[in-house]
């Protein structure tokens, strides 16, 4: 978590999307998100505490009650039943005399080595940073330190500990986003840190103490500005354990401003090391920033991001609220000319908002109106050069698409509506391809005011929001000469908020 003060074959399948019956006022602003999580009112940042248990999705966020910029931090709630439709809870955490409550991590402790548990009740601790704002201002540099409270109903209600800081600071003026998790293999929870621009890694038995094991990243991965929000886990391979280490940084991104850089390697239990040279990107866009996986969802790896970026988040044209989530995604490895890459693709459980697929084939154009949400799908034959726009009467568009010709996707946001709030929104980017095969797909998940692109199934995502003055209403995909859709269907997906 981070404070930053601001400166012709036409294509024929259906997408109206059914019409709502009678959704919230609060969820029917424009730009508000259909198919995202974003708070009812005020300001938003980054997910934290995200935990699956008991059938239950929790996510717990950045949040400021009182305005839609940022302020003193809290920690907001939502739950799931299913990932994708999200009911808001009282807030979870409140600023106390050691601090803001700044981002970390949720577990579920079911040995009671905490030894919080009662009466069999397994508890869940939580463990973030209490950022101290009279010191800060006062000019310490120890003003950040790490601190835990436990729930005994599920997460409805929590008791910090007495005897919090459990991890002070040693001297380090960024020092903060902890993310906890049992590591059976020397059997103690091991703290992922953010220390200005590394990782640290510390151990406890009980998460009380904690004792420093070992630092990662001085000499890798992007320093262009602070670490934050670390989150490290292993993925299964064919039964080899490979190791992610998820970092994020702000500024220094690909594009600009805020993003999440990874790394692939291996931990001992207590160091971690990489032979990665190379800096990559989990999203090449510019709005994914401060993502982690959610805890206790055995082999699954699932990924949200808070949908901004820091250079324009807090002047973003809405007006109740202030910032979205990523969709989740689900994390998986593959390996590129023998080295492994992350693929990120959304969630299965997305696909309950659309109806039964509507697949074409052998299309070299598509034209087709937009009424709401819609998930785009195409495989082409040849990765050949093409755009997809999405439009309005308005004359604004948004278009990404694939340039053959220098290897590389691209998103372009100058004609895309509202852009005066911030000097280098209206932007063209790019992101150099990753896989070396012939043909391609992509998918687009198209929401009010983002739109999330996933490519060669996730190998490479971009993420961008956008503010036209009246929703797309048009979705068009064109390519040059020899360009060719070998499949292509659109969805349309049903608002989360009406269901």
């Amino acid at each position: 978590m981070r404070y930053t003060v601001l400166p012709i074959l036409l294509f024929s399948l259906s997408c109206s999307n059914p019409k709502p019956a009678g959704p919230a006022v609060a969820y029917s602003e424009p730009h508000r998100p259909q198919i995202h999580f974003s708070p009812k009112q005020h300001w938003m940042n980054d997910p934290n505490g995200m935990i699956f248990y008991d059938n239950t999705w929790h996510l717990f966020f950045q949040y400021y009650p009182d305005s839609t910029v940022w302020g003193p931090m809290h920690w907001g709630h939502a739950t799931s039943t299913d990932l994708v439709h999200w009911k808001e809870q009282p807030v979870a955490l409140y600023p106390d005399s050691l601090g803001y409550i700044f981002s970390g991590s949720v577990i579920a402790d079911t040995a009671n080595t905490s030894g919080f548990g009662k009466e069999g009740k397994t508890p869940l601790i939580a463990i973030f940073t209490q950022h101290d704002p009279v010191g800060e201002k006062q000019g310490r540099i120890d003003f950040q330190r790490q601190g835990i409270a436990y729930s005994l109903d599920e997460g409805t209600t929590w008791t910090k500990y007495i005897g919090n800081p459990v991890l002070k600071n040693p001297g380090i003026k960024d020092f903060r986003d902890p993310k906890v998790a049992w590591n059976e293999k020397v059997k103690k929870w091991i703290m992922t840190l953010a220390t200005k621009d590394r990782v640290s890694f510390y151990s406890s038995p009980d998460c009380r103490q904690w004792t420093k094991e070992s630092a990662f990243g001085a000499t890798v991965g992007a320093h262009g500005g602070v670490w934050e929000c670390p989150d490290l886990f292993p993925i299964n391979d064919n039964g080899k354990t490979v190791w992610v280490l998820l970092v994020s940084i702000n500024p220094g991104g690909p594009q600009g401003g805020s993003a999440t850089q990874y790394f692939i390697g291996d931990f001992d239990g207590k160091q971690f090391t990489s032979s990665q040279k190379e800096i990559r990107w989990i999203d090449a866009g510019t709005d994914d920033y401060a993502g982690v996986t959610w805890s206790n969802t055995g082999d699954r790896h699932i990924f949200m991001g808070w949908m901004s970026n820091w250079q324009y988040a807090q002047a973003v044209p809405t007006k109740q609220w202030r910032s979205a989530m990523t969709i989740p995604r689900e994390l998986s490895l593959t390996k590129v000319k023998g080295q492994y890459y992350l693929r990120s693709v959304p969630v299965k459980e997305l696909d309950a908002l659309g109806s039964q697929e509507n697949v074409a084939a052998n299309l070299t154009v598509l034209e087709k109106e937009l009424s709401g949400p819609a998930k785009l799908h195409i495989q082409l034959k040849q990765a050949e050069s093409f755009s997809v726009t999405l439009s309005n009467a308005g004359g604004e568009k948004w278009v990404a698409g694939f340039d053959a010709d220098s290897n590389y996707f691209f998103i372009d946001r100058t004609l895309s509506g509202e852009k005066n709030f911030e000097k280098g929104f209206a932007s063209r980017i790019t992101s150099r391809r990753i896989d070396t095969a012939s043909g391609l797909d992509l998918t687009l998940i198209i929401d009010n005011a983002s739109a999330e692109l996933f490519a060669d199934s996730g190998l490479t995502t971009m993420t961008s929001i956008f503010f036209p003055k009246d929703n797309y209403t048009r979705i068009s995909i064109k390519g040059n000469k020899n360009f060719r859709m070998k499949t292509a269907s659109l969805i349309p997906l049903k608002p989360i908020w009406d269901n």
